[in-house]
């Protein structure tokens, strides 16, 4: 393993530049740490210290192993194999082709854009003498949980990360302040949403998370926002949150709540993600159990009327308004040949209240003479109804590094006209992944950074192309350009001043600070000023992030005077 290492050092220290004041400390520099001192690290946090050495690399020489390479070939669409691995990403785009079981067998497999050591942390001790030493050898910090992360905030080239995947624990509690009396779910920063779910179903609770199970909860999903199958009845994960105990820039562990450091817990209460500080434990609100049930549905236009798929989808739109306000959470895909809805979650209602609750779309696709065939379900719990829609726990049933993505919210004022807008961006290619929702009655008062064009919006709407492992690297570049320079600008047209789920997006969205935190921008800058005042925290498109610049080998150095 120590040769195999080596080698990956010998290829990512060739050829680098030397560093100047300005920038991070990056691998073949002088100020680069010896091997004791990353020796003494390792001692430091218990010998918990990982040397990267990329997942892909048993399909590339000298390493070649044709059975385990075919193995993390069927495996590496699924989420399971890259959230036990301390480096390995599921958006393709940001491994840059360095190391991935679908290039060719010669191709070197290099470090590129993988972080360059990781800490398995287990406690806030590893935290923060991670933190130290980055800030003491000014090496790029990364924070990591699942990998999970469509902009590429948890890698970066020539960086140290900590890893905070094995902070696991769970505890429903008690809670009691001001703002919020009852049940609460305590979850370690490693805490998986199919772990969180298994914990408050044990109590007969249930919280709010993602619909992919293998989510973080307390990461980049709940600072980013975080919509669910739960939140029109519940609100944003961001919405739910009641207290963080957090690693700041100095290496002290704090909380962080609405009683105390509350101007951190409203930046980590959905203003973004890896930029305030190392969350190690996020306490959340947990809601009673309840039954709930579900439908899901296929919608394709009859043979011979293939335009009449534009008429359903217009349809749908139509009547989603009244499905929400219902107290509905609805899924649904659609593209230039299909609408699919793969889940509606319908919170502490019965079968005969959802069928009631579909029926006028029901009537309003019969009228234009397309099928109306879904399927319901009713189970006595939630838990159930999650195990049905997205099985099987724990990775379920959703494919990462798939599909490149773009993004905006629909505001409610603009759905009545979105049918030239939704016609256009399916006739170009795009698979529309839509979030029906309701989030108006939450977040009041400013009591979170959530964007608040979020509670104006009736759908959190992700564009997608796809991702073709095998397509040469060029070919993707151009896919994700035609993104950001086509295909984002015409549903933005179409939505002036809405924003976008920072979680779900365009990484090159050009004017991010107002799409993904708006009127809030200013205020969380201050914060991550207060406390990041060396600016040890750094991700892509987060609060501060403009006054980095990271060059095409990965290296990071201050921009802004």
């Amino acid at each position: 393993m120590r040769s195999l290492i080596l080698s990956f050092l010998l290829l990512w220290t060739a050829g680098c530049k030397a560093t100047t004041p300005d920038c991070k400390c990056f691998p073949g520099d002088s100020c680069w740490p010896s091997g004791d001192e990353w020796d003494h690290l390792n001692s430091t946090v218990g010998g918990r210290l990982v040397a990267t050495v990329p997942l892909g690399s048993p399909c590339h020489n000298p390493n070649f192993d044709a059975q385990e390479c075919e193995r993390l070939q069927s495996e590496w669409l699924y989420s399971s194999i890259h959230t036990e691995s301390s480096s390995s990403m599921m958006a393709p785009l940001f491994a840059n082709q360095s190391c991935d079981p679908f290039q060719p067998r010669d191709k070197p497999c290099t470090l590129g854009n993988y972080v360059r050591y990781a800490v398995n942390a287990t406690s806030a001790e590893n935290v923060a003498a991670t933190l130290n030493f980055a800030k003491e050898k000014n090496i790029r910090f990364v924070i990591r949980n699942t990998g999970h992360d469509y902009l590429g905030r948890s890698t970066g080239a020539g960086s140290l990360s900590v890893w905070t995947h094995y902070l696991k624990g769970t505890e429903v509690i008690d809670w009691k302040d001001d703002h919020y009396q009852g049940n609460a779910l305590k979850v370690g920063a490693g805490v998986q949403g199919f772990e969180a779910l298994a914990a408050a179903h044990a109590e007969n609770l249930v919280v709010v998370t993602g619909e992919c199970p293998s989510v973080g909860l307390a990461g980049g999903y709940t600072q980013g926002g975080g919509h669910s199958a739960l939140s029109t009845s519940f609100g944003l994960a961001a919405d739910n949150t009641l207290e963080f105990e957090v690693v700041t820039a100095d290496g002290e562990l704090v909380k962080a709540s609405r009683s105390e450091n509350s101007d951190l817990y409203w930046a980590l209460s959905g203003g973004g993600t890896g930029n305030y500080g190392v969350v190690i434990s996020a306490t959340v609100r947990a809601h009673p159990e309840a039954q709930v049930s579900g439908a899901k549905f296929l919608v394709t236009a009859p043979e011979g009327r293939p335009e009449l798929i534009y008429k359903a989808i217009d349809a749908f739109h139509a009547a989603l308004p009244k499905i929400v306000d219902s107290g509905v959470m609805i899924i649904y895909f659609f593209s230039d040949s299909f609408l699919q809805i793969p889940a509606l979650t319908a919170y502490d209602k019965t079968e005969a209240e959802v069928k009631q609750i579909l029926q006028p779309l029901a009537d309003s696709l019969s009228d234009l003479g397309i099928k109306f065939e879904p399927n319901f379900t009713h189970f006595p719990s939630y838990y159930e109804h999650y195990d049905h829609y997205w099985d099987p726990l724990p990775a379920g049933n959703i494919q990462v590094g798939t599909q490149l993505f773009g993004g905006r919210l629909l505001p409610r004022s603009k759905l009545k006209d979105f049918y030239p807008t939704a016609r256009k961006l399916a006739e170009m290619g795009v698979i529309y992944i839509g979030v029906g929702l309701n989030v108006s009655r939450f977040g009041v008062n400013d009591a979170n950074s959530v964007l608040p064009q979020w509670r104006d919006s009736i759908v959190q709407v992700s564009l997608t192309l796809p991702w073709d492992n095998e397509a040469p690297w060029e070919e993707m570049l151009a896919t994700q350009k035609r993104m950001t320079e086509e295909i984002q600008p015409i549903i933005e047209a179409a939505t002036p001043g809405a924003g976008a789920y920072i979680n779900e997006a365009d990484f090159q969205q050009k004017d991010w600070q107002e799409t993904f935190y708006g009127v809030n921008y200013d205020n969380l800058l201050n914060i991550k000023k207060k406390y990041d005042p060396g600016h040890l925290f750094y991700s892509t498109v987060a609060v501060g992030s403009e006054a980095w610049s990271i060059a095409n080998d990965g290296r990071m150095c201050w921009s802004q005077s």
